[in-house]
């Protein structure tokens, strides 16, 4: 394992003032806003080496190398936050090179790690937001994420790339904003959310909502709803990660007795297994936080505005070029999601190479076996490089 370099967190304020306030979705204007960021390798000169990577549902901008603290979170940075998240990926030789990108990872609008969220202080009250904190959009995430880009003068991405969730959020800039990327990469993703999806999120936003703590957000003067949120990560957990999978980890867990529990004793190991990611979880993440993921994903659908037609949304999409990810095992975005958004691209005559990845280990295949995905990732991205280098050597001798 190669040794990880210490990385620190940005921070990107604006929307400072009533006039500069940030438009939501909702037609809400809201602001300040700060959005935590990492970075890595260099931007080159005419800023054209930019990838931006977007993290999935309770992921953060902490995507590789070592970060042992982000300021205003100290909380919810546990050890497990500590390591990036997709460090097989990004670095000197990897998929994203370094030596060649300028890789850039933002913590979204609504979240707890850095990000303006829920547990920020609202200026007006000198309390945190709470439940006052506005539902946003993956428009919204996205759009605030342009600003970003803005303020770094980047104007054309190389690529945009994202897993889960943030494939979703890849798809919504690559349709919103088709003039300001080049290359598409969404790994276990659709273009909406699924029947079953909207089901597993209800669930989920049920067991937060209905503990006795939550308090429709306004918990920080007391008790978080822990129970709430541990359940909803159980729910979710159960479809990121393939069942056998499950099972082998959870032949290390000791069955024993449980004060969260008011009568059932645990029989088997695969009970603990979830218990304890369900416990692991409530110490690094905001309930508040995760309702708003959540209600973000049960209202996403690229197709809404385009009357229902997602080859309309792709037809923009001409000149860019798109890598598409399934996993066969995946059961949370399953892969015929993938090919009917191959169907819509196809339509749309937008080109595109569609890679299914065999592997056991279910929807989080994509952050765990970087030998599936790195190869092409590799290819795609050098293709696409090269294709602006030619085109930037053509218009210098056009001139």
């Amino acid at each position: 394992m190669r040794a990880l370099p210490t990385v620190e967190t940005q921070f990107f304020t604006f929307a400072k003032s009533p006039e500069d306030a940030f438009v939501l979705e909702s037609g809400d204007r809201f602001g300040p806003i700060t959005l935590a960021y990492e970075t890595w390798g260099e931007l080159n000169a005419d800023r054209s080496n930019a990838i931006l990577l977007f993290h999935a549902l309770t992921g953060s901008q902490h995507a590789a190398g070592f970060n042992p603290a982000v300021q205003g979170c100290e909380d919810l940075w546990t050890e497990e936050c500590q390591i990036g998240w997709w460090n097989d990926f990004i670095g000197p030789g990897c998929a994203l090179d370094t030596d060649r990108y300028f890789v850039i990872c933002i913590n979204y609008l609504g979240r707890c790690y850095g990000s303006t969220g829920p547990r920020s202080i609202n200026p007006a009250t000198g309390r945190p937001y709470g439940g006052a904190f506005p539902t946003v959009t993956v428009r919204d995430t996205v759009d605030a994420q342009m600003r970003l880009l803005d303020h770094l003068g980047i104007q054309c991405l190389l690529a945009a790339v994202g897993g889960s969730l943030g494939g979703m959020m890849v798809l919504e800039l690559a349709t919103r904003y088709p003039e300001r990327v080049r290359c598409v990469i969404p790994l276990a993703a659709g273009h909406h959310a699924t029947t079953l999806q909207r089901l597993h999120n209800f669930e989920a936003i049920f067991a937060i909502e209905e503990d006795r703590n939550y308090n429709y957000g306004d918990y920080y003067d007391g008790d978080p709803p822990r129970m709430g949120l541990m359940l909803a990560r159980m729910i979710a957990h159960k479809t990121f990660v393939h069942v056998d999978v499950m099972e082998e980890r959870a032949r290390g867990e000791i069955v024993q007795a449980e004060d969260d529990l008011k009568g059932y004793r645990l029989r088997h190991q695969i009970e603990s297994y979830m218990l304890h990611q369900g416990k692991k979880f409530v110490q690094r993440f905001d309930a508040n936080a995760y309702l708003r993921i959540l209600y973000m994903w049960q209202n996403f659908d690229l197709r809404a505005r385009f009357n229902g037609d997602a080859v309309e949304a792709f037809k923009p999409c001409r000149h860019q070029r798109y890598l598409v990810f399934s996993i066969d095992s995946d059961v949370c975005f399953w892969p015929e999601e993938q090919e009917e958004l191959c169907q819509a691209l196809k339509m749309a005559d937008v080109p595109y190479q569609h890679i299914t990845v065999h592997s056991d280990k279910g929807h989080d295949s994509f952050l765990l076996e970087p030998r599936f995905y790195a190869p092409y990732l590799s290819y795609v991205l050098d293709e696409t490089w090269r294709e602006i280098q030619a085109g930037q050597a053509a218009g210098d001798r056009a001139k």
